[in-house]
C-alpha cells in the first residue's frame, strides 16, 4: 500500500465519492441532464464519450503491441475467454434475471441486455489495477468487440424471444440497431486503440522503450483513473433522479447483478488456474468475462424501449453495482493470487 500512489491507494473511496457526487448533481441541479444530453456521439452524451476516451487511452498506450502475437497463439486463453463471454455469461444473466425478476418484465429484459453487452472498456482499468496481462486484455477486448458486432442482435433474439418461447415463458420483442453497435465499438475502442498504438510505436521509435515506459507512461497513466472518475460522475448525474426515486427497484435489480459479477469472476479466475494459465492471464480472463459494456447496454435499452423505461433503469443500475464490486474484486484477485499461484512470477509482490 505504501508503494501505491495516493490516487490508487484510495481508489474505492474516490469511486464511491464520484458516484455520490453524480447522484446528487443529477437530483439537485436543474437542467443538468438536458445539458449533458445536448450533444451526443452515437447515442452517448459527448461529455461521457470524452471521459471514456480519456479513460481508455492511457491503458492502451501501455500495451506492448509487439507481444500480441504471443497471445493470439494461446488457444487455451482465447477459447476459454470466448466460451465464458459468449456462452456462459449471457446464459447466467438470463437465468438470474428470471430467478430474481420473474414478476418485473421490464427490469428482467434490461438485465438480459446487460448480460449480452460484453465489456470492451472499463475491464482494461480493472485488469491493469490487478496486474493482469495487458497484452492479453487488449487482444480479448478486440475479439469481444468483433463478436459484439456480429452476435449481439442474434443473442438478443435468442434470449428475449426464442429461448423463453421454448421454455414456455413470456417473450420480448426488440429490434437492435447493428449500426449503433458498430459505431459504439469503433468510437470507444477504435479511437483510443489507434491512438495508443501510434503513441507506443512513435514514442519508442523516437526515444526508445526505456524512456517511453519509465518517463512517458508514468505521466499519462493517472489520466485513466481521472477519466474513470469523471465518467462515473457524469453517468450517475444523468440517471441520478431515476435511481434515487426508486430505491426498492434498484435493490431488486442489484441483487442478481451482484451474484453475476461474483460468480463470473471467481469461476473464471479458478477455471484459469485449473487449465494451467498463470496469474496474470487468469486475472485477465476473469475480468473480461465478468465485466459488461454498460454504455452499449444503456444505449440499446434507451434506443429500443425509451429513456424512462424500466429496461433503461436496469442498464443504469449495472455500473452502479459493477464499479464498486469489480474494484473490490481487484483486491480479491491480488489476495488470491499469492495463495493460489505460489512461485508464479506474474503475481505482483505488493
Amino acid at each position: 500500500m505504501k508503494e501505491m500512489s495516493f490516487l490508487d491507494r484510495w481508489l474505492p473511496v474516490w469511486i464511491l465519492a464520484a458516484m455520490a457526487v453524480g447522484l446528487l448533481l443529477g437530483r439537485f441541479v436543474p437542467g443538468l441532464n438536458t445539458a449533458l444530453e445536448a450533444v451526443k456521439i452515437g447515442s452517448v452524451s459527448l461529455p461521457i464519450a470524452i471521459g471514456l476516451l480519456v479513460m481508455m487511452y492511457p491503458v492502451l498506450a501501455k500495451v506492448r503491441y509487439d507481444e500480441t502475437r504471443r497471445i493470439g497463439a494461446d488457444r487455451r486463453l482465447l477459447v476459454t475467454s470466448l466460451v465464458l463471454n459468449w456462452l456462459v455469461g449471457p446464459a447466467l444473466m438470463f437465468g438470474l434475471a428470471w430467478i430474481f425478476l420473474a414478476d418485473l418484465p421490464e427490469y428482467r429484459t434490461g438485465l438480459i441486455i446487460v448480460g449480452l453487452a460484453r465489456c470492451i472498456a472499463m475491464v482494461l482499468i480493472w485488469n491493469d489495477l490487478a496486474c493482469g496481462d495487458r497484452e492479453a486484455a487488449a487482444v480479448l477486448v478486440a475479439i469481444n468487440s468483433v463478436f459484439q458486432v456480429i452476435a449481439f442482435g442474434a443473442l438478443g433474439w435468442l434470449y428475449l424471444q426464442a429461448l423463453p418461447s421454448w421454455l414456455g415463458l413470456p417473450t420480448t420483442s426488440a429490434e437492435f440497431s447493428i449500426g449503433a453497435i458498430v459505431l459504439s465499438v469503433l468510437i470507444f475502442l477504435g479511437i483510443p486503440l489507434v491512438a495508443g498504438f501510434l503513441t507506443r510505436v512513435l514514442g519508442e521509435r523516437a526515444k526508445g522503450r526505456t524512456w517511453y515506459e519509465e518517463r512517458f507512461l508514468p505521466k499519462v497513466g493517472p489520466w485513466a483513473l481521472y477519466g474513470l472518475l469523471f465518467t462515473i460522475v457524469l453517468l450517475f448525474a444523468l440517471q441520478g433522479d431515476a435511481i434515487l426515486s426508486a430505491p426498492g427497484d434498484v435493490a431488486r435489480i442489484a441483487l442478481p447483478l451482484l451474484v453475476y459479477f461474483v460468480v463470473m469472476f471467481l469461476g473464471s479466475f479458478l477455471l484459469g488456474r485449473a487449465i494451467g494459465l498463470d496469474y496474470a492471464k487468469s486475472t485477465t480472463v476473469a475480468f473480461t468475462a465478468s465485466g459488461n459494456n454498460f454504455e452499449l447496454a444503456i444505449a440499446v435499452a434507451i434506443g429500443t424501449f425509451g429513456v424512462t423505461s424500466g429496461q433503461a433503469l436496469a442498464g443504469v443500475v449495472g455500473p452502479l453495482i459493477e464499479v464498486p464490486v469489480l474494484v473490490a474484486l481487484v483486491y480479491v484477485a491480488l489476495a488470491m493470487g499469492r495463495r493460489l499461484f505460489p512461485g508464479d512470477p506474474t503475481v505482483p509482490t505488493r
